[in-house]
């Protein structure tokens, strides 16, 4: 077993990842290493932002699936989750969107409010990423917009400001019409630092442990062989909400009832360790459209042309291009349901082909009441964990989302959308009364792809990390990435995602 020498130590090459990777190997005077599980991003699909979904059940996916859940019919749900680098951000649809202030202040954790997290945000959006409109917004989604204005939405002036509560276009990670992922924002840059080392093909199998402290992690290449990297100052597991709590129950942190039961000697009592996880749940309504002007036609040769030679047409689209922030209920301080409209079926995360041109409205719970955990299903790191995210054990998901759907309904009736919305698409029946709407989220309901929570921050015992992301009663061990969200936002995760890489970066190097 070989062994090499770093300062730190980060586990898992996607948003945080990158970002630490990046702004601690600008200090000349320390040795950092990134492993990551997945190749290289060589993929050309990862280049072209509406060919995301063809990259899902790849290798450049974990390709997850849920247990079997209750409170969907029993079903086992697919969650892709980037497996390369840059992670997950080199197979989503790079939609940019932080959240309220209500969400950040809400957690009530010192030094994670919203105004002090606000640097951060502008931190990553003013360089090295790139926040871009749509360059080539589809008609029929600005028809989505002008119905949105009939339905009496307010238009949103800042759809990332502190406070949103209306529709406007979707901003979007992309240069110059391509997708710009956190190894293109921050780690091709730093991959020519000589004091940075980034490993691809590394299933890390546990972090080590010298009594209270992590001293390095042994992983696995590629062809087999086990290596140790050792870290002379920290660990930072910034592999996400799934993997970053299976890391650290592998390494006997955790319940230590549950780790004994599969042969893991525990190291750390840490119980709440995979708790507390939180999914955005999605659910929508698909229509035909008898106009065939929709995203259908995107890998036809016209397109394909426009979009080599301009970058520019529907293959510039990440596909879910118009959003809207709406509320449940008129009483609710923010909004706890958001519309994505996208000019094209999207059935089964994008992976069965459309029976003709129609257009989408997905309806997402911002704000769950269930709550689930991610268990490990065995000792061998190579298998994957039990994720059980709980969807719609709390019967007001299933109201909030019924609600949602409705609005949906009403838009396609509108005005503008009208000469667009044909008859219902399967699996969408076109029955709006609530019992139809329920049973339609319970069999046809899908993730967003935005799980939390996993190893959150706080002070009390139901908590993984302290407010400076260290790992309870560990020394040198830190997570760093979405599982340590105490609640999901009101917005999508990977802003939040690069902010906690940033604000992580600072507490690091102080």
């Amino acid at each position: 077993m070989s062994e090499q020498r770093f300062d730190y130590v980060i586990v898992g090459a996607g948003a945080a990842g990158c970002v630490l990777a990046h702004r601690l190997s600008a200090d000349p005077a320390v040795r950092v290493a990134l492993l990551e599980a997945g190749g290289p991003d060589k993929a050309q699909e990862i280049r072209i932002p509406a060919a995301f979904s063809k990259l899902f059940t790849t290798a450049y996916d974990w390709n997850y699936r849920t247990s079997k859940q209750s409170g969907l019919g029993d079903r086992e749900l697919y969650w892709p989750r980037g497996k390369t680098l840059g992670g997950s951000t080199s197979i989503n649809a790079q939609m940019w969107l932080r959240g309220q202030r209500a969400d950040y202040d809400g957690w009530g954790c010192a030094g994670w409010s919203y105004d002090e997290l606000l640097p951060y945000f502008n931190r990553a959006e003013s360089h090295p990423m790139w926040i871009s409109p749509l360059r080539t917004p589809h008609a029929l989604t600005m028809a989505f917009l002008d119905a949105c204005a009939e339905e009496g939405l307010p238009q949103e002036g800042s759809i990332n400001g502190a406070t949103h509560a209306g529709y406007g276009l979707t901003p979007v990670t992309q240069r110059r019409g391509r997708r710009w992922s956190a190894a293109d924002a921050y780690l091709r840059s730093a991959r020519r630092r000589p004091n940075l080392t980034v490993l691809t093909g590394a299933l890390v199998e546990r972090v080590d442990l010298v009594g209270d402290r992590a001293t390095g992690v042994t992983y696995r290449d590629a062809s087999g062989a086990v290596h140790q990297i050792a870290a002379g100052r920290e660990v930072i597991l910034s592999a996400g909400a799934v993997n970053s709590p299976q890391l650290l129950m592998l390494s006997g942190i955790g319940e230590g009832e549950q780790l004994s039961a599969l042969g893991i000697t525990p190291r750390h009592e840490v119980p709440a360790v995979g708790l507390h996880l939180q999914d955005h749940l999605a659910s929508g309504i698909g229509v035909h459209c008898p106009v065939p002007i929709t995203m259908v036609a995107a890998e036809s040769p016209r397109q394909v042309l426009r979009y080599l030679l301009a970058r520019k047409g529907m293959l510039s689209s990440n596909v879910a291009e118009g959003i809207a922030f709406i509320r449940s209920d008129k009483s609710l301080a923010a909004p706890d349901l958001e519309l994505i409209f996208a000019p094209v079926p999207f059935i089964e995360h994008g992976q069965t082909a459309p029976p003709g041109h129609g257009i989408t409205i997905g309806v997402v719970l911002l704000q769950p009441e269930s709550e689930g955990r991610i268990t490990l299903s065995s000792a061998d790191p190579a298998e994957p964990p039990v994720i059980d995210p709980g969807y719609l054990s709390a019967q007001a998901d299933v109201r909030r989302l019924v609600a949602g759907l409705k609005v949906a309904h009403r838009l396609l009736q509108t005005r503008p959308l009208r000469p667009f919305a044909g008859a219902p698409m399967e699996p969408w029946t076109g029955n709006v009364d609530d019992d139809s709407l329920a049973a339609h989220v319970r069999e046809r309901a899908e993730t967003l792809y935005h799980p939390v929570g996993t190893c959150r921050m706080g002070t009390s015992d139901d908590t993984v990390v302290g407010l400076d992301l260290k790992v309870h009663g560990v020394q040198g061990l830190r997570v760093a990435d979405a599982s340590v969200m105490p609640r999901i936002n009101r917005g999508h995760t990977q802003a939040p995602a690069y902010m906690i890489g940033e604000k992580a970066a600072d507490l690091i190097s102080g």
